[in-house]
């Protein structure tokens, strides 16, 4: 078996080498041409975007399916039926009609104006995880609303064209007699666009549609307060920003910032969150809270769990006894999906092209093609009308001599020759003709004629008004204002989502924050570089802190958790970091590497820090270099328009930084330099000269011979030992002391 199936591989392998020696090269412009660009116009036209009835094909051929099933009224029937149905015009599988079919119901609450009645599980728009019911235990049909979505469909309004297999036609587009377009949201991604239509109030988009058929040139200022903004299913509110709203009324391109609604329940000491934006789902707001709660930075929260009930949506949170909740939700809202941009882009079809319309825009559309359906429906009930009465006129010939057309009738031998004979007997059409000889015999009397011919007045009234509305635009337009005043007053509803003009986003605050929490520490720097947060726990303890072999401490002191970190290299240069940035760790850890912590450069070590909370300008730095010269800089010269993460040239680097000290104003600090023959040095900082520019190389104030250098110089004293004050120098420049026979302690 294996054998043959090798056999096998390698005949087919032969074959495509074949194959490919014969075949030509082809340009990939021509392969894109060919075959890849109508690929995507397919998906783009046929599949991704709405047309300007707000319905995209798989949409159009499911309703249009069940509107043909007689579904618009009587019983409910089996969700599979209808999917089944729809196959003759949607031939892409029973799972995606279905699931088509379910965001379009009411039990899914996707939309604000439900196209399908449904019964059963359908699941939940705001919710990944709740499934819908299979398709042979659900229920549906056309919900009322449809009728406006129908009207005029059988009468001419809208080209039909054939389905698949020339089996039977499907309409172009559906005749929605008000803008459904902004009604209904819809989401779509094409190959190279995409779009993203927010639903706005019914009512609101239909008044806002009249006042641009009354007046063309409305503006969008007066639309803006026609139309509040978008209203979406899921309600919870609108962070007006007039600009931006304008920006997506102009242009179709744009985000709306909404957020979640909540209720405090104080009885429980509970938070009910009741609306979230549209596009949330309430297991990625859960978890988001879940991570929140395990990494420690929201301690308010005891538990959160989801409470969806009959009541419709409901998320709780349970608090701790001490917590504000105003202030867990401000923090819940900057970093959650309870609060977030719902972006627009506002990509249609129109005549079959992509167009990116804004809503003033869209809306004049709609009213160009609404105009030529109501004007295409006109013209049937106009023809409609006006062959009725050509039948009438007809009837009304033979009024004045009934007997003349019996006898006619009577005395004509053959039966094709009736309807001419009659047509020449009262010189009238052939259908006219037609007409009156299918008449019963004993409706040929004078009271059936009469009554019906009473017809032919009202009927000519009503075709003169039909003609008149068909020639004049400004009646049309009158005819449209009607229909959306009727639909108005027969489905309009309050808005979902509440606008607030007054609210700040969370953009504008810092999550920083928001979340942070001050608190006592201690910072610790190593000579090797290493950098340690202790907690005020840490410092009460009575261990010794890790260090490696041979390092040692050069910067300790208290503070909180609200300042900033300089750390000062060898490179002349100065990183910048928050306290808060840095964990909280025990003596008996080794804590962070700075240079891998700041991402420093290769070989490059940290020689001081200093804690500020405020740049002093009459503080300065003292800076202790390898050829035994030292300099102070005034920390005036540091002062920068923007907090700079890495500051470069920020002192001297001729010769090899040692140490970069911290002095306060007026308080001057005392100096130990060691060099690496084993003399060291005290010395008062004032003995340092001061210089204007910061990368000044210093004045000597350690006389070195030979190759020797400072190998060390620290302010930090308390390590040294006691027998450091024999090294004392009241004057600068000077030799150091011999080291061997004093007891200094911490230097390795």
């Amino acid at each position: 078996m294996a054998k043959k199936k090798s056999q096998q591989l390698k005949m087919i392998f032969e074959d495509f080498k074949a194959n490919e020696s014969e075949a030509t090269m082809q340009p990939i412009t021509e392969t894109l041409e060919k075959n890849y660009m109508p690929y995507a116009m397919s998906v783009i036209v046929s599949r991704a975007l709405p047309e300007i009835d707000g319905f995209k094909p798989s949409h159009r051929k499911l309703l249009y399916t069940m509107y043909k099933m007689g579904l618009m009224t009587g019983q409910k029937t089996k969700s599979a039926n209808i999917v089944g149905q729809t196959m003759r015009l949607n031939p892409h599988g029973d799972a995606s009609i279905y699931e088509t079919m379910v965001r379009l119901t009411r039990g899914n609450e996707a939309l604000l104006h439900p196209f399908i009645d449904s019964k059963g599980s359908f699941g939940k728009q705001y919710s990944r995880d709740m499934a819908y019911a299979a398709a042979r235990y659900t229920e549906a049909k056309l919900d009322p609303f449809c009728h406006e979505l129908f009207s005029g469909i059988d009468k001419n309004a809208v080209d039909f064209v054939p389905n698949y297999d020339n089996t039977t036609t499907e309409p172009t587009l559906l005749p929605t007699t008000f803008p459904n377009i902004l009604v209904s949201p819809n989401l779509g991604i094409a190959v190279g666009m995409m779009c993203s239509i927010t639903s706005f109030n019914l009512a609101e988009i239909c008044d806002g549609t009249i006042a641009l058929l009354k007046n063309p040139h409305t503006t969008v200022d007066r639309l803006l307060e026609l139309i509040k903004g978008p209203d979406f299913p899921g309600g919870a509110q609108i962070l007006y920003d007039r600009d931006a709203m304008k920006k997506v009324y102009e242009t179709g391109v744009g985000s709306i910032r909404v957020r979640a609604k909540y209720t405090y329940v104080k009885e429980n000491h509970s938070i009910d969150i009741i609306e979230i934006p549209y596009s949330s789902s309430i297991e990625a707001i859960m978890k988001k809270i879940t991570d929140l709660v395990k990494s420690g930075k929201m301690k308010e929260i005891v538990d959160v769990r989801d409470a969806i009930d009959l009541g419709g949506f409901k998320l709780t949170i349970d608090l701790k006894r001490d917590a504000n909740a105003e202030l867990v939700m401000k923090k819940l809202f900057s970093v959650s999906e309870l609060e977030r941009n719902e972006d627009c882009n506002f990509n249609i079809l129109v005549d079959g092209t992509p167009r990116q319309m804004g809503v003033k825009s869209i809306l004049l559309e709609w009213i160009r093609f609404r105009s030529d359906c109501l004007s295409r429906e006109l013209s049937f009930d106009l023809g409609k009308k006006q062959d009725k009465l050509h039948l009438l006129t007809g009837l009304a010939a033979i009024l004045l001599d009934i007997d003349k057309a019996i006898r006619i009738i009577r005395n004509t031998e053959n039966e094709e020759d009736v309807v001419p004979n009659l047509s020449k007997g009262f010189s009238i059409t052939t259908t006219q003709a037609e007409y009156i000889a299918e008449i019963k015999l004993r409706n040929l009397n004078r009271q059936y004629i009469l009554n019906r011919v009473k017809e032919i007045e009202s009927l000519t009234a009503e075709i003169k008004e039909l003609e008149e509305i068909l020639r004049d635009e400004l009646k049309l337009k009158a005819l449209i204002i009607e229909q959306l005043k009727a639909i108005k007053a027969k489905y309009g509803k309050p808005r979902k989502t509440e606008i607030v003009y007054d609210a700040v986003s969370t953009k504008s605050v810092d999550t920083e924050e928001l979340f942070f929490q001050d608190y006592a520490c201690r910072l610790v720097l190593t000579r090797g570089g290493y950098f340690k947060k202790l907690s005020a726990q840490a410092m009460r303890g009575t261990d010794e802190h890790k260090l490696k072999e041979g390092d040692y401490v050069i910067y300790e002191e208290d503070t909180d958790n609200r300042g900033e970190v300089l750390f000062f290299t060898d490179r002349g240069q100065i990183y910048r970091t928050k306290v808060s940035t840095f964990d909280l760790c025990k003596k008996g850890q080794m804590g962070d590497y700075i240079p891998t912590k700041l991402e420093m450069e290769d070989d490059e070590h940290v020689i001081g820090c200093k804690v500020i909370h405020e740049l002093v300008p009459d503080d300065r730095m003292v800076y202790v270099f390898e050829n035994g010269k030292a300099v102070r800089v005034s920390m005036s010269a540091y002062e920068t328009k923007s907090k700079r993460r890495k500051l470069s040239g920020a002192f001297s680097t001729a010769s090899r930084p040692v140490a970069a000290m911290y002095e306060k104003a007026k308080e001057p600090i005392h100096i130990f330099l060691c060099s690496a023959s084993g003399k060291g040095m005290l010395i008062k900082s004032t003995l340092i000269a001061e210089k204007s520019t910061r990368t000044a190389g210093g004045t000597q104030i350690f006389q070195l011979r030979g190759k020797d250098t400072v190998d060390v110089a620290t302010s930090f004293l308390e390590p040294l030992g006691p027998d450091v004050q024999k090294c004392r120098k009241l004057v600068v420049p000077s030799t150091g002391v011999p080291l061997g026979k004093l007891n200094i302690k911490g230097l390795g």
